[in-house]
């Protein structure tokens, strides 16, 4: 994902995307959120009050993760739990998800 080439300089921290994924109910008491810089697939966990989360967001200038950034990080979070070869626990895994 390194868009600039040797000679060029890279983009600065603020130029980078700063990416969010609320993974908390709407209504919940705290914000639990992903938050990224320049790449959507390297985030850290956060919790937050709403407010705080709001003035987060916009102190940040967020992008909300699309749907593929999404899914490809559920992906690659499900590899490191499951592994990436059919196991006893992957196959169980994978049956549970497909009821």
């Amino acid at each position: 994902m390194n868009s600039h080439t040797p000679q060029s300089n890279p983009p600065s921290f603020n130029d980078l995307p700063k990416y969010v994924r609320v993974r908390s109910a709407p209504d919940a008491k705290f914000v639990m959120f992903d938050f990224a810089i320049g790449d959507s697939s390297l985030f850290v966990e956060l919790v937050l009050p709403p407010a705080s989360f709001a003035a987060f967001c916009v102190n940040n200038n967020v992008i909300t993760m699309t749907v593929e950034q999404m899914h490809f990080n559920d992906e690659e979070e499900d590899k490191w739990r499951y592994g990436t070869k059919s196991t006893l626990v992957g196959n169980n895994h994978s049956e549970a998800r497909s009821s």
